[in-house]
């Protein structure tokens, strides 16, 4: 079965690793770029992100502000554990901003950081030795009628479940591990 939806949120870790070819839809795809552990070529990550525009790709860096504006991405990802309220400065910049929460204390301090849309996280269960837990689909559904902001599902994502984002009510979803393992079979399930 397909996904319908207006946009997904693929996290991808390292650019060198991801078939951008893989996407054949234009503006639906935005790429989140979060690496933690290495640190890539700054020609490397030009490329990336040029590459991204041709292909009518939005492209959003996590927490690095310095790299945001030497790539001239289209927007900050600000992950859960960052609280800086400065940030919201980049709105007035026209830079677009995405906020990730686990929590309702999370996402009110994600909405005060400026964020129009924030990822939320677990939706389903998760293989993480350290997370245990998830939303389920009825809670999910209750924080994204409840919340004055778009919620975007992330957390457990995979091929069986795929169909069960249908009945999510956001616009979007987000995707981390499934990109990782199977990105080919992801992708084409997404419309």
């Amino acid at each position: 079965m397909l996904v319908l939806k207006k946009n997904y949120y693929l996290f991808v870790e390292n650019t060198r690793e991801f078939n951008l070819n893989l996407i054949k839809i234009r503006n639906k795809f935005n790429i989140i770029y979060r690496n933690y552990s290495s640190k890539e070529k700054i020609e490397d990550l030009l490329y990336f992100r040029k590459y991204c525009k041709k292909k009518g790709i939005n492209f959003y860096i996590s927490n690095d502000t310095n790299l945001l504006s030497k790539l001239k991405a289209d927007g900050l990802y600000i992950s859960s554990h960052n609280k800086n309220l400065l940030l919201k400065s980049y709105l007035k910049k026209g830079f677009n901003i995405i906020g990730s929460a686990h929590n309702q204390k999370e996402i009110e301090i994600k909405k005060k950081q400026g964020c129009n849309m924030i990822v939320f996280s677990r939706l389903f269960d998760t293989n993480y030795k350290y997370k245990k837990g998830s939303l389920g689909i009825q809670k999910f559904n209750i924080f994204a009628i409840k919340s004055k902001v778009e919620l975007v599902p992330l957390g457990g994502i995979n091929l069986n479940n795929l169909c069960k984002l249908n009945i999510i009510k956001s616009n979007s979803l987000a995707c981390l591990s499934a990109i990782k393992k199977k990105p080919a079979k992801i992708i084409n399930r997404l419309f």
